[in-house]
């Protein structure tokens, strides 16, 4: 259950509140959108995250921590902590590749001696083309 990759830090990122697939996949670079989709429907399963399909065109569904995928919360920030401690450089790897720190990392809050890093707004997707070519 928890020991599948992924599953913890979809945990960090559910933390904050409910959120929909596309904005989980953003904040967990690399992962694929077919690997977090699976990993989703194993929490479902497991009863850690809640699905709530709000309809519509596009389709908004959403994911929420429940009671029981909160008690992973604990051992979310204490595997932060340990790296930390360990003066791992993930953090810095992440934002040299990726541009920004994850939303759960501290270096995102400001400090007396570091301004807030501002995350880069999403680039928009292009609309696909339907038009139908006559030769």
């Amino acid at each position: 259950m928890i020991g599948d990759k992924w599953t913890l830090l979809i945990a960090r990122d559910l933390a904050a509140g409910p959120r929909r697939t596309m904005e989980l996949h953003t904040g967990l670079f690399p992962i694929s959108s077919r690997t977090l989709v699976a990993r989703l429907r194993d929490m479902v399963k497991d009863k850690l995250v809640e699905r709530t399909d709000y309809g519509g065109n596009p389709p908004h569904i959403e994911y929420e921590l429940t009671e029981r995928g909160r008690v992973l919360l604990p051992l979310v920030e204490a595997l932060r902590v340990v790296g930390q401690t360990l003066d791992c450089n993930q953090c810095e790897d992440r934002k040299k590749h990726s541009g920004f720190y994850c939303e759960a990392c501290p270096k995102n809050f400001p400090t007396p001696e570091r301004e807030q890093y501002q995350r880069p707004a999403p680039v928009p997707r292009r609309r696909q083309d339907d038009s139908i070519v006559l030769l």
